[in-house]
């Protein structure tokens, strides 16, 4: 089962609309934890949609939670931990 990146990337551009964030151009936010009244947001680069990882982990969310998620966003039910270090490894490869 592959993940529809273009769908994605309109639906986080449709929630940004909707919603005053302050998120810069070529940036999606993101929702991550594993409890519902402690997900804190990320604001994060489009480009990490490129990544395999990145694409497993929005791809399970997905099948979890499906992309119409009530606090209005993207969300992945990961620990905050590991999305940190799964996203450090896209920074570092990029030196």
């Amino acid at each position: 089962m592959g993940i529809h990146l273009p769908q994605i990337v309109l639906h986080a551009k449709q929630i940004i609309h909707r919603r005053s964030f302050n998120v810069p151009k070529g940036h999606f936010a993101i929702y991550v934890g594993e409890e519902e009244k402690k997900k804190k947001r990320f604001v994060v680069p489009i480009s990490y949609l490129k990544h395999p990882s990145f694409q497993e982990l929005l791809s399970k969310a997905a099948e979890e939670l499906g992309f119409d998620h009530q606090m209005g966003g993207l969300t992945i039910p990961c620990a905050e931990e590991d999305f940190i270090n799964l996203t450090s490894r896209f920074n570092s490869s990029k030196s």
